[in-house]
């Protein structure tokens, strides 16, 4: 059969090619065989990735075994949780459009037949996601599983603990050596942060498009199926070449819903929303936040996984995974079967045979007795956010469902956290954190850290915070993010002063400020042009060509 890597392999003009391709160590029988590139994010950096350089061993083994030629290449990576809270994170959200960038030029480069997509962490995956949908050519994702969670005096714990571990102790609730304590258990090894955070919500998610194997998404990091999954994501890679089956065969507009059924079932984290339509854009369908809206109402919440409950990731992959949550949502008849996956398969004939299904009704409960009636994420509108803003209500506490208060207004992340640990916010305000969306911040901050202050001090109940920059996965309180259209573009945020009343109802899925539109727009007309924060590299370039939050944070195609 004729293969993409014939234009580096076959015939005497490609002979100089070869040259080079013999300088690696490649044999003739090597050059034969369906070239499989493996992108690898290892870096000794982000926890989730420093154990790649071992696992992609198994991949390549399983490549082999199955007939091809592994070839691994090296991506960017960066990790959330260390460029929290300081200038790094700024770069956290744009990495994902440079890891895809990067990804098609070098498959397009070197034309491989087939890619092996490994990596582990928030914005790597959707990336190299981003990238096979763009390149659409027979491509498998694996992550490198998530962390097991620390022990604190017998009690699990995670990277979230640690976080609202500094509210604790800067409101003198805990001593430095018990905020130490928690900072030495929570991360014990490799990994990517043991809840159902973003990196792992992700990776689950993965599993939910087709785009992984069963399991992919929970089985840990340091287990020995991790070595298993990789060895069949190598061999299954040279299948998918052989028989033809590309990206865009599998993320159909089918597929899409099943992955937001997923999310909503999972309590995923709040990024997904920029992620998911951030990958359909690029295999050219439009899924936006109605999208997330609309499917929240009709899937039930299953589990309770960090932050949003006790559990963590490993309590889920024992439980069953995304397959039992697959399963579960099937046989209610909630999602779509007949989407084809890597395994090679439809999706129903796929958990038949795997025999999916509910192994702990504690950590995966039944679609008959859900968490919550509606998914674990909710999209609010209202005339402070027109286009759309989102919350994880799986982790907002009861009593700030519904809340209305006087706004305070902060302009910058670093501002919003230094009152927070500083004591000097009020029960009941609305924290407005503006000018951090994609194009303002530039790049879309995540708010860990004032919303982890805020839950260790224990004003998680009785504070709110709402931004055009985005939340981690870890965060939980009454935080709604993605505030659209945000700030820099003059969207109503844009025209809060301090004390308006801002009224938040989650089920409602309204978010209002109790000002007259003609207020908001004399507010808004008054306004100077935005000012660019940063005017020079990639993040001044980025900031040009950035879409709202509303529309994935993507590059025009």
């Amino acid at each position: 059969m004729s293969k993409r890597s014939d234009l580096m392999t076959k015939g005497p003009e490609r002979a100089p090619h070869r040259s080079l391709l013999r300088a690696d160590g490649f044999t003739d029988w090597e050059m034969e065989r369906p070239m499989i590139g493996i992108a690898n994010s290892f870096n000794e950096i982000i926890p989730g990735h420093m154990h790649l350089d071992k696992l992609v061993d198994a991949v390549k083994a399983g490549v082999y075994a199955a007939g091809g030629t592994p070839v691994v290449f090296n991506t960017i990576g960066v990790c959330d949780g260390i460029a929290m809270n300081h200038v790094g994170m700024k770069y956290s959200l744009p990495s994902r459009e440079l890891i895809a960038d990067s990804l098609e030029i070098m498959a397009t480069s070197h034309p491989f037949d087939g890619l092996v997509l490994m990596s582990s962490c928030d914005k790597i995956i959707p990336g190299m996601l981003i990238a096979a949908a763009r390149l659409n050519i027979p491509s498998i994702f694996i992550s490198g599983g998530p962390m097991l969670p620390g022990k604190v005096h017998g009690k699990d714990t995670g990277l979230d603990k640690v976080f609202e571990a500094v509210g604790r102790f800067k409101s003198g609730k805990i001593t430095e050596r018990e905020l130490t304590e928690i900072e030495c258990s929570a991360c014990p090894g490799a990994g990517s942060c043991s809840g159902m955070f973003t990196a792992n919500t992700m990776s689950n998610l993965a599993e939910s498009l087709g785009m992984a194997l069963p399991f992919n998404g929970s089985a840990p990091a340091v287990y020995a199926e991790r070595v298993w999954l990789a060895k069949q994501t190598g061999y299954k890679a040279v299948e998918l070449v052989k028989a033809a089956i590309k990206p865009r065969d599998i993320m159909t507009k089918e597929a899409f819903y099943n992955t937001i059924a997923a999310d909503m079932a999972l309590g995923g984290s709040t990024n997904t929303a920029l992620h998911i339509p951030a990958i359909a854009y690029y295999a050219d369908i439009d899924i936006t936040l109605k999208d997330f809206g609309d499917v929240s109402q009709k899937i039930p919440h299953l589990t309770s996984i960090a932050p949003a409950g006790p559990h963590h990731v490993v309590d889920f992959f024992y439980a069953g995974g995304i397959p039992a949550i697959m399963s579960e949502l099937n046989n209610a008849e909630l999602i779509h079967p007949q989407t084809l996956t890597v395994y090679g398969k439809p999706l129903g004939e796929m958990l038949d045979e795997i025999r999916a299904g509910i192994k702990d009704p504690a950590v995966i409960r039944s679609v008959e007795n859900p968490v919550h009636a509606t998914g674990g994420l909710a999209v609010l509108t209202g005339n402070l956010a027109p286009d759309g803003a989102i919350v994880k209500q799986a982790a907002v506490a009861d009593e700030m469902l519904n809340h209305s208060g006087p706004a305070r207004i902060f302009s910058s992340e670093e501002d919003a956290f230094q009152t927070i640990v500083d004591g000097k916010i009020n029960k009941g305000e609305v924290l407005v954190v503006r000018y951090e969306g994609p194009k303002g911040g530039p790049g879309m901050q995540e708010m860990l850290s004032p919303t982890s202050a805020l839950a260790g001090i224990g004003m998680d109940k009785e504070v709110a915070l709402i931004t055009d920059g985005r939340f981690s996965g870890a965060s939980r309180g009454s935080a709604i993010g993605h505030v659209s259209p945000e700030a820099a573009a003059k969207g109503p945020i844009a025209a809060l002063q301090d004390g308006d009343i801002i009224e938040i109802d989650i089920p409602g899925k309204t978010l209002n400020v109790r000002l007259s539109a003609e207020e908001i727009q004399k507010r808004l007309d008054e306004l100077p042009d935005f000012e660019p924060k940063i005017k020079s590299g990639y993040l001044a370039r980025y900031a040009t060509m950035v879409s709202s939050a509303d529309k994935g944070a993507v590059f025009p195609r």
